[in-house]
């Protein structure tokens, strides 16, 4: 993953593991128009986030990437 994303991805998983979220609350926080900075498509792209029905949760592999150190 790129540095400049991992911290942004961190964020927003810590951010969905604090409450149920729904699909279109992440969407409205975290959807980037810039190419350059595409958080949700990188954290769902390595499987840390899951849609289950109308909310997103962290997957298995969210977790651990939450529970590992911070990647510069």
């Amino acid at each position: 993953m790129d540095a400049t994303l991992a911290p942004l991805v961190r964020d927003l998983l810590e951010w969905v593991s604090r409450q149920p979220r729904t699909h279109a609350e992440v969407m409205d926080g975290w959807k980037t128009s810039c190419p350059r900075l595409p958080v949700w498509e990188e954290a769902t792209g390595h499987g840390f986030v899951a849609r289950r029905g109308p909310l997103v949760e962290l997957t298995p592999r969210g977790r651990a990437f939450l529970a590992g150190p911070p990647r510069a």
